[in-house]
């Protein structure tokens, strides 16, 4: 529908207001009858604002019909009159189905006009659509200045090759032919430059951390673990025995009963322990179990060796919990009153039963993955690579990619792998002493050398990794050595939960059980006497033998531990400060 503009001739000559309003009745009737068939954009009455300005100047109305997709009518009015313009644009849209019409006006101008058309736009609309709400007129864009339109700012900004041209740094240009591209990739710098970036002096000392620095702290403190393991086990088979033979003569000579210490209870509380443990797995028949696992084709070897390191793991940590109320209930026992003596001495032998019967556990445990490396070993399709590569990659896997603290790569610095790896090469040579045939010498010593290096080698690969993951420093390692030493020294630290746990019972019965039959198989065939002669003659010797182990390995854990903590008080640092 088109617009009609108002005759200027009939503006100039002044003409009478009853017939511009018989004009105007007319329109709307025409417009209302129009409605009815189809939605039009009625006349807007700006067009007669325009016609008649008060300043009495000439107004130019012009009219233009734009069609739109879906049925949709545009109009735009422009009047210019008394130093301003009026730009109204309206447009109506219906949609395809008919359910109702869009109407936007934008008005674009200044002054009183934009007030005056906003006001008129939304009579209109409220008469357009009667009992319906109307919509909210669209609101004037504010402008500089009132007399121009407005233009858009940014659209120099969106010239994309005005700003590569213009950017001294830019990657790429849009005209950059191929060869000028290699050129200045030639000449630009680092070949790397876009996935590397230039190191500090941090980043270097952490590169030397990691492969230098930190893996010998590392190894000297997981060295000085073994040895501090090794003096427990040696404790455990020569001092409480010794203990325990001194405290059974005094009674026997003084033949009176006086309330053990707490050190006394927890002796006989350990041997009680050992002695259950050897006497039930000297009744296990280790062939039988060595077949069950090398004839079964369900698991492999390397799987279950896995799953009984797994399961050793977690009796190692719930057992030092469980000595510890063994020996929290000794020392009740030892210094309670005769009123509650009937209470300690319950909690005492409960406590008692259940470390009797983790220690019997733990033992089988030892004893299966013992029998599981000598399968290992002994068979020739490599199955102890597969062993040695799943078992020291999973290890790596499950500790160096997850987030662990100062406390908890304290803790795992005391791992004692190493000493249980050394108590099962012990029952692999016992074997080979009882049942190999031929030269097997050397090729046991070839096996525990594999099985010690990569140990060992992972060992420093994780502590490296995890070091470097968790901005652990190698100085660090040397406070870890600093609380061991002082605790070999038996001296308070700060944190008791810090300190190397290691219960060497569950060992001990599995080392017991494989030497028994080595001794039995090398006594002469004589008559009893003599062989009871020969057992007591095997025995003290070894007692001497482990005894004096002991006293070296101990007294040098003592010299090297006072030497380590008196560096570190007087010098302010630890050992091997670079």
């Amino acid at each position: 529908m088109a617009l009609r503009s108002s005759d200027p001739t009939g503006l100039q000559s002044g003409v009478a207001k009853p017939s511009r309003n018989s004009r105007k009745k007319k329109k709307q009737k025409k417009r209302k009858e129009a409605i009815d068939d189809f939605p039009v954009i009625p006349e807007d009455p700006v067009a007669e604002q325009c016609g008649n300005d008060s300043s009495g100047t000439v107004v130019e109305s012009t009219s233009e019909n734009y069609g739109i997709r879906d049925n949709g009518n545009v109009n735009k009015i422009s009047c210019v009159g008394s130093g301003s313009v009026v730009v109204v644009e309206e447009s109506v849209c219906q949609n395809v189905c008919g359910f109702g019409e869009l109407r936007q006006r934008n008005v674009i101008g200044g002054g009183e006009e934009m007030a005056a058309v906003a006001s008129r736009a939304e009579e209109d609309r409220a008469e357009m659509n009667g009992s319906k709400e109307p919509l909210p007129p669209a609101q004037p864009e504010p402008v500089v200045n009132g007399n121009v339109a407005n233009k858009l700012d940014t659209a120099e900004s969106l010239d994309w090759k005005r700003l590569m041209s213009e950017d001294p740094n830019y990657l790429y240009a849009v005209h950059k032919s191929p060869a000028k591209y290699f050129l200045d990739e030639m000449y630009s710098g680092n070949s790397l430059r876009r996935t590397t970036t230039l190191g500090s002096e941090k980043e270097r000392e952490r590169v030397y951390d990691t492969i230098f620095r930190l893996p010998w702290r590392c190894e000297v403190l997981i060295d000085v673990g073994f040895f501090v393991c090794f003096d427990a086990f040696l404790s455990l088979l020569t001092i409480m025995p010794t203990r325990i033979l001194i405290k059974l003569w005094r009674f026997l000579t003084a033949r009176q009963f006086k309330r053990l210490s707490a050190a006394e209870l927890c002796d006989f509380g350990c041997f009680l322990v050992l002695a259950c443990g050897v006497i039930l797995l000297g009744q296990t028949d280790i062939s039988l179990i060595y077949h069950m696992i090398r004839g079964q084709g369900t698991i492999k070897l390397y799987m279950v060796y896995n799953v009984l390191e797994i399961i050793d793991k977690l009796c190692q940590s719930f057992g030092g919990d469980v000595f510890e109320t063994l020996f929290n209930s000794a020392e009740g026992l030892a210094t309670c009153s005769q009123e509650n003596m009937r209470f300690w001495i319950r909690r005492f032998v409960s406590d008692q039963a259940l470390a009797m019967a983790f220690s019997i556990l733990h033992s089988f445990i030892l004893l299966a993955q013992a029998i599981t490396l000598s399968t290992c070993i002994v068979a020739h399709n490599n199955a102890l690579f597969a062993l040695l590569v799943s078992n020291n990659f999973a290890e790596i896997k499950s500790n160096v990619f997850k987030r662990f603290s100062k406390d908890n790569i304290h803790n795992l610095a005391y791992a004692v792998e190493r000493f249980h790896i050394s108590a099962f090469l012990l029952f692999v040579l016992a074997q080979n002493i009882l049942e190999a045939q031929g030269p097997w010498f050397e090729s046991f010593l070839f096996n525990a050398f594999v099985v010690f290096f990569c140990e060992m080698l992972i060992d420093i690969i994780k502590h490296s990794f995890l070091a470097k993951f968790n901005g652990i420093k190698p100085i660090e390692y040397s406070e870890f050595l600093e609380d061991l030493c002082k605790q070999t020294l038996n001296m308070q630290t700060e944190d008791s939960k810090k300190n190397l746990t290691f219960v060497p019972l569950a060992p001990a019965c599995v080392v017991i059980r494989v030497l028994t039959p080595v001794y039995a198989a090398h006594l002469p065939y004589s008559p009893l006497p003599w062989r009871l002669f020969w057992i007591l003659f095997l025995i003290s010797v070894t007692y001497v033998m482990l005894t004096s182990l002991k006293v070296m390995i101990g007294m040098g854990l003592q010299k090297h531990a006072t030497w380590y903590v008196n560096r570190c008080r007087k010098r302010k640092h630890h050992l091997h400060f670079d």
